[in-house]
């Protein structure tokens, strides 16, 4: 599958609705726009993660890592998961949106890894699975705190549930690409 090739303003284009969404369902007063997302790219499907942070510190994250839904639709409705429904946090309230920060990865493709050293810290996102236990960790996550691909692994083993090595032990492993972007790399924040 070829990768997305989205523009500045498309970008911008999804974070807004991110925004746009989240104050609809908070209920916000004089909420912003919401956008179009009329072009043709936004039609098709790809995997898709909505990430929130408040003071660099997780607040939600949900996503697709397939392209179940056109990206038109999945920002939305992952906005919303993101926001209310990430079971890890209570859903977000009016108060804390203010300090509220927004990224979007847009995930490729996943395939099934065969040789572990072409696993690239940085570049892959990882999908480790074993019986009915899996993790995903996005390709960001490694990057943002400085993992070699051993802890990589490990940490996504730990996501899933796993004992550590569980790579090592018949766990699969996937990778996958992603296109990330957020606020402050658009210049909206």
């Amino acid at each position: 599958m070829e990768k997305l090739r989205l523009s500045a303003e498309q970008k911008k284009e999804l974070l807004r609705t991110v925004r746009a969404t989240i104050e609809r369902k908070l209920e916000l007063a004089d909420p912003i726009p919401m956008p179009g997302l009329n072009d043709e790219i936004f039609g098709q499907k790809f995997g898709l993660f909505v990430t929130l942070t408040i003071e660099d510190n997780l607040r939600g994250c949900i996503g697709y890592v397939e392209g179940v839904k056109p990206i038109r639709e999945a920002v939305q409705e992952m906005s919303v998961q993101a926001a209310f429904h990430d079971p890890r946090f209570y859903p977000l309230t009016a108060k804390e949106y203010p300090g509220l920060s927004v990224e979007i990865s847009i995930l490729y493709p996943v395939e099934e890894v065969a040789n572990l050293e072409d696993i690239a810290v940085g570049r892959d996102g990882l999908i480790l699975e074993k019986g009915y236990r899996r993790g995903l960790l996005l390709p960001q996550v490694a990057t943002e705190y400085g993992w070699d691909r051993t802890r990589f692994l490990n940490e996504t083993c730990r996501k899933a549930g796993l004992e550590p090595f569980a790579w090592e032990n018949g766990a699969k492993v996937y990778k996958f690409e992603a296109e990330v972007f957020n606020e402050t790399d658009t210049g909206l924040k």
